[in-house]
């Protein structure tokens, strides 16, 4: 098996076995907690532009299915493994891994020493890293690197180009698309919603001709504040129709609503993250992959509540708006991968939509 070089921003080498494609690759390299779910992550538009790291040892062992998948086009610049299972063995499986990478002009690197590249980033922060057969010296490789900036058109990139529409006869649901999982999708359909999907940047104007019921914003990778049409639009809608985020989608409520977001020093990424809902005071444990969070001291001037809390680090966990229809959670409800403690929040949205039409209906009656 042919030698590949991982190399960061601060000059640290890691020396590996090539798997997947074998073109040389840029990205944020992140790490991700989680046991399994490996199909799922890779599939996550949320990780667009990132080369991402398994921090369980071993990685490809029930091999690649047709039922796994979170977006058919994957978006990761890379994929990083302590040790490569070359002979998956499951009654779902269809392809390996590397088969699976190769297809899609994924590069991969194996063998190298996942828990010290953990700890440099938990130490340093998320950082720019290549994958790269060796020709050039570290020290031209990293110079070449730090010239090199990364993407900020992630949600352009990820976000479907045109609406359309996944048929039911129950609540309508306009699904506003940052970079959709389709465990979100899935979640909808399952409670017979109709649903139509649009683009990022669908302004106000042409999301009210469509006559939802409630808005879902869904989660997308990148910064936030690259988005400013999205900010526009929700707070245009605010008020008139009920509102769920996810993620991304949660970032972006908050920044409409007066709050402020910041860059988290390597982010949440995993399926084991502990978050307490303050309103029961019962804890969830929650599938998670972001690298931005709401600052809690923007809250203060705004009508937002803050209704969920990280247990690992305090971060604000989820939002609700004290005046309209709107609520929102940093981590994953739909999960895929992860637990479906918290899918719950999707039954909670079409009680609200229930309540709010409820409540125009009286008020048109008065």
């Amino acid at each position: 098996m042919a030698k590949r070089h991982l190399i960061l921003e601060d000059g640290s080498v890691f020396v590996g076995d090539s798997f997947g494609s074998e073109r040389t690759t840029i990205g944020e390299v992140v790490f991700n907690t989680g046991m399994t779910g490996y199909q799922e992550v890779i599939t996550d538009p949320s990780y667009c532009g990132q080369i991402v790291m398994m921090t369980y040892p071993l990685v490809g062992n029930y091999g690649i299915n047709r039922d796994d998948f979170e977006t058919v086009t994957p978006f990761i610049q890379g994929f990083i493994v302590k040790e490569l299972c070359d002979t998956p063995s499951n009654f779902r499986n269809e392809e390996s891994l590397d088969s699976y990478l190769k297809a899609n002009d994924i590069p991969g690197i194996s063998g190298i020493d996942t828990r010290k590249l953990t700890k440099i980033i938990r130490k340093h922060g998320t950082m720019k890293a290549t994958i790269v057969t060796m020709k050039d010296t570290t020290n031209d490789i990293v110079d070449e690197m730090k010239n090199v900036s990364l993407p900020t058109d992630q949600v352009r990139q990820t976000s479907t180009v045109k609406p359309y529409v996944v048929p039911g006869r129950g609540t309508r649901i306009v699904l506003v698309d940052f970079g959709m999982k389709h465990g979100i999708l899935r979640e909808l359909t399952k409670r017979n919603c109709h649903v139509t999907v649009v683009p990022y940047n669908y302004n106000a104007e042409n999301i009210a001709r469509l006559k939802p019921d409630g808005i879902m914003l869904t989660n997308g990778p990148g910064d936030p504040k690259d988005v400013p049409e999205a900010i526009e639009m929700i707070q245009a809608l605010l008020g008139t129709i009920p509102i769920f985020g996810i993620c991304l989608g949660h970032q972006l409520l908050a920044l409409a609503s007066g709050a402020d977001t910041e860059k988290m020093k390597f982010g949440h990424r995993g399926a084991n993250h502990p978050v307490k809902d303050m309103r029961t005071s019962r804890t969830y444990i929650t599938s998670q992959n972001h690298s931005y969070a709401v600052r809690e001291a923007s809250l203060e001037n705004t009508n937002l509540q803050q209704t969920h809390v990280a247990l690992n680090d305090n971060t604000i966990e989820g939002l609700a708006h004290t005046t309209y229809p709107a609520f929102s959670v940093q981590y994953h409800p739909e999960s895929s991968p992860g637990p479906e403690d918290t899918n719950y929040l999707f039954d909670e949205f079409l009680q609200m939509i229930n309540h709010h039409q409820l409540k125009n209906e009286e008020e048109a009656y008065a």
